[in-house]
């Protein structure tokens, strides 16, 4: 019988939340340097250790003068003072000001003794009947453009209140005080781990033939906690070793307010990290009834918090802001973004039944009118892409069946600074549709093949398509622009094999990589086998069956061709500007159209507008640079 850990029951959300709140993230306060205090928090309050400005002074350009020498003085008939010297900013004044006398001012400037006004200096002339004097043309009273020593802050005064985050206005404040050092809320230390044996560092060399992957959490996570107020400090990774991941777990404890781990997490053999947690500390939770992210970990590790996250990335990310950052903003005493959720409508169906809560990964479109529709954006808890595809989540109760096309739902954006694209689109992988995107502003394009993006088309979610080798006649959508590719076999650089065309995938041994069935090159390939069929009088079936490596599907345009490269096939559907961009051999088999179909009900919105000067401006420019493509 192996070993395996089984979850625990699963706890509810709220169970979680409550877990991690019982956990002490608190760092300790710290003085920094006011130059480094920006978005930081203030640990308590300061008082005005002096007046701000600390002297009377003028608030403009001018004249100090005494008050009660202008009384009556008008434009018909104005006061001549002598003029008995001048003070500028930064000046101690050297001379006072006495009956019937001014003192010509500039703006910041100590107000001279006697004086308790400003006459601006629009307001007066200079004359010199007998000797400087100036002619003043208004009547003043005291104080009349003057700010008096502690208008702005008070000494004793509470200058800034604990809680308080510094922004430029607070910085100012600070630096008319003559603050240079701020006690500030410490910001809670984060030590973070992934684990697996299969982990490399990026940067460093992967061996995929053995399974190994860049590690994606330990940046992912970083940069969430760095946003969430926190100091990320990364960890080396922890492998399936149980003395190994013990030893980084607890110097991660001794050194941090807070460990998080991903991975490890789940309920198999290898997964031992609960049992750290037992042994050294205390385990609270284990498994939540939430998707994705069932296997957490919520416990305590030493002195220090831990939280375990799942090991695939959005599940990762998802969980973190959900139930982590929320402790760690607080522990940093930072507020929750005021901005960080919107309400959208849903933009298709979505049926779920699984039982416990779901954490919607979901992506943001707008529509004509501006309205924000939400779209599922789910293509597995593994899927590293969903990072920049999904938008923010979508809490939906475990009890919930289904979410209707137009319902309102409220998404929790990944960040505040989150933003629908300008536009949205879908389809095919094209590399002249990728140069032409680069030329708009925040495009948002996910490349799910023709037959997908039909589909999503129909349903009404994107606000264009890029198709090739598909009927489109029952969709709504008007055609943009349209090009021409050419298509065919990638071979080896020299073509060694001598390959000529499809024969030769039918009745040679070669080893071949196919396109996904959702791409539309793939359909352009198989009506070209149906015709080769035709021409045998045989089934396609047949000659499916006969090419070695068919049904082994690369997903992007480039991808068969790179198989290729690496020695691992002799031939690959592809595009001749892939073989002539990668260095390789190329076997024409003919063109294909590309159309890019605007959605009929998306045509007047702004971003689609973008789109359609830029195809009708650029797109020749586009085709110009890439061998094989025009219209």
């Amino acid at each position: 019988m192996s070993d395996r850990k089984e979850f625990r029951d699963l706890a509810p959300p709220e169970r979680a939340h409550e877990a991690i709140a019982s956990l002490d993230l608190d760092p300790d306060p710290e003085t920094v340097p006011l130059d480094d205090a920006q978005g930081r928090v203030l640990a308590e309050r300061l008082d005005a250790a002096l007046d701000v400005p600390g002297f009377d002074r003028a608030s403009m350009d001018g004249y100090a003068v005494r008050a009660r020498d202008t009384f009556g003085a008008d434009e018909a008939d104005p006061v001549v003072l002598d003029l008995v010297g001048a003070v500028h900013a930064g000046e101690k004044p050297d001379a006072a000001v006495g009956e019937g006398e001014a003192v010509e001012i500039s703006t910041g400037a100590v107000m001279p003794d006697g004086a308790d006004a400003v006459v601006m200096v629009e307001r007066t002339d200079e004359v010199a009947d007998d000797g400087p004097g100036v002619a003043v043309r208004t009547a003043l009273a005291p104080g009349d453009n003057v700010m008096l020593a502690g208008a702005d802050v008070a000494a004793g005064e509470r200058a800034l209140g604990p809680g308080t985050r510094l922004t430029a206005r607070e910085i100012g404040l600070l630096s008319a005080l003559g603050v240079d050092e701020v006690p500030v809320r410490g910001r809670p230390r984060v030590g973070i781990i992934s684990t697996g044996d299969e982990l490399v560092r990026p940067g460093g060399d992967l061996d995929s033939a053995a399974g190994e992957i860049y590690d994606v959490n330990s940046y992912t996570v970083a940069a969430a906690v760095e946003e969430a107020g926190g100091v990320p400090e990364l960890y080396p990774h922890a492998g399936d070793d149980y003395e190994e991941m013990e030893r980084i777990l607890l110097e991660a404890a001794g050194e941090c307010d807070l460990v998080l781990s991903s991975g490890s997490t789940s309920a198999s053999a290898v997964d031992v990290i609960y049992r750290v947690v037992e042994e050294g500390g205390e385990l609270l939770l284990h498994g939540v009834a939430v998707k994705p992210g069932k296997p957490m970990l919520v416990g305590r590790l030493n002195e220090s918090a831990y939280v375990g996250l799942p090991g695939y990335p959005v599940s990762a990310l998802t969980i973190f802001r959900t139930f982590v950052a929320p402790a760690v903003r607080e522990a940093a005493g930072l507020p929750e973004p005021r901005t960080a959720t919107v309400a959208a409508e849903m933009a298709v169906e979505e049926r779920y039944g699984e039982g416990r809560t779901r954490l919607m990964p979901t992506g943001l479109v707008e529509d004509a009118t501006g309205t924000t529709l939400a779209y599922p954006v789910d293509k597995g808890s593994g899927a590293t892409t969903s990072l920049v595809e999904a938008d923010g989540v979508v809490e939906v109760p475990a009890d919930t069946a289904y979410l209707a096309e137009g319902e309102s739902v409220d998404v929790q954006l990944f960040s505040p600074d989150v933003r629908p694209p300008t536009v949205f689109g879908v389809g095919e992988d094209d590399p002249a549709l990728s140069r032409l995107l680069d030329r708009l502003d925040r495009p948002r394009y996910l490349a799910v093949g023709s037959r997908q993006g039909l589909r999503r088309l129909r349903d009404g979610v994107p606000d264009f398509a890029v198709v090739t080798g598909e009927r489109t006649e029952d969709v709504d959508a008007t055609e943009l622009a349209s090009y021409r590719r050419e298509w065919g076999l990638v071979v080896p650089s020299g073509n060694p094999e001598g390959v000529d065309g499809l024969a030769d995938l039918v009745d040679r041994d070669l080893r071949f990589v196919n396109r996904g069935t959702d791409s539309g090159l793939r359909t352009t390939l198989g009506n070209a086998l149906a015709d080769l069929a035709d021409d045998r009088d045989v089934s396609r079936h047949d000659l499916v069956e006969s090419i070695a490596g068919f049904e082994l599907a690369a997903k992007a345009h480039e991808s068969p061709a790179r198989k290729v490269a690496a020695g691992e096939a002799d031939a690959g559907l592809g595009l001749r500007a892939t073989a002539e961009k990668l260095g390789l051999g190329f076997v024409s088999l003919g063109e294909e159209e590309v159309r890019v179909l605007g959605n009929d009900a998306r045509l007047e919105k702004a971003g689609v507008r973008a789109l359609r000067e830029a195809l009708d401006s650029a797109l020749v420019g586009v085709l110009d640079g890439l061998t094989g493509v025009r219209q």
